[in-house]
């Protein structure tokens, strides 16, 4: 009654007193369970799961897609920090990012009009910023609707309207926090927005980025960093060549070629 496909939609618990009613055998679900595991019954699956995106949403250049999300930091005192942050998605520059010590819808809004101050006096022909959202409320509400309704951005669902997920500002949550947030004492909301705001200007400004062959989101982002990725072979290539060099000059007394008198006392002694 496990394996045959007669009730492999019954689970094991139920099919036990199922078999009772049915005058087949009397058993307790709990003996069924140890068979069951003992004798490897398996059930057959035959569901093909759709195969998921193995690379996210990725654009072509700046202010094409953004990324919009919400992050909790605990405090010590047990007290929380919401931090809310828009992420480009083609530079993973951070455009606009707040730490407050409420939840409110306004805050998202907030940012998304100070991140939109980026793209004013672009070309025209620039279509308004995709923004990727998960379906929070800070997401849809009166202030962020707004926006929307007036072609500043336009937003999509995560895995709804969109096929891929908000990953990309949710890695860069696990970097923060990771990286830098779990290394310090936040005791405070005002301590937490100081440490956000110093890893936030390292991430646009200072760290390379490893999409980028070594320039950081600030370079891609403004388009001042394409000479990096060559400069950086060329330093490579500079030292691969030094390190050979001083590996072919460096040897030890045994490696050097030996003397010829040395040579005739080693045959003479022989």
């Amino acid at each position: 009654m496990v394996t045959p496909s007669d009730y492999r939609h019954v689970l094991t618990s139920p099919l036990a007193i199922l078999a009772q009613r049915l005058g087949i055998v009397v058993a307790s679900p709990s003996t069924w369970a140890r068979l069951v595991r003992e004798r490897g019954w398996r059930r057959t699956r035959l569901r093909i799961h759709p195969g998921k995106p193995k690379v996210g949403l990725r654009t072509t250049r700046p202010n094409e897609a953004w990324h919009v999300d919400t992050t909790v930091i605990r405090l010590l005192d047990g007290t929380k920090a919401y931090v809310h942050a828009v992420i480009d998605n083609f530079s993973r520059r951070i455009l606009a990012h707040r730490v407050v010590d409420r939840f409110e819808i306004v805050t998202t809004a907030a940012i998304l009009l100070e991140a939109a101050k980026r793209v004013v006096g672009r070309s025209k022909a620039i279509e308004a910023p995709m923004l990727v959202v998960d379906g929070g409320v800070e997401n849809f509400n009166g202030k962020v609707d707004p926006l929307i309704d007036k072609g500043v951005l336009r937003r999509v669902l995560a895995l709804t309207e969109l096929r891929f997920s908000n990953s990309l500002i949710e890695a860069f949550w696990r970097s923060l926090k990771q990286q830098w947030l779990h290394l310090n004492a936040l005791d405070t909301v005002t301590a937490a927005r100081r440490h956000v705001s110093f890893y936030v200007d390292a991430h646009n400004n200072q760290i390379p980025h490893g999409a980028f062959r070594g320039q950081t989101p600030d370079e891609v982002y403004w388009g001042t960093g394409d000479y990096v990725p060559g400069e950086l072979e060329t330093v490579k290539n500079a030292a691969q060549q030094a390190r050979l060099e001083a590996n072919r000059v460096t040897s030890c007394h045994e490696c050097q070629p030996r003397a010829a008198s040395d040579r005739a006392l080693d045959v003479a002694a022989a």
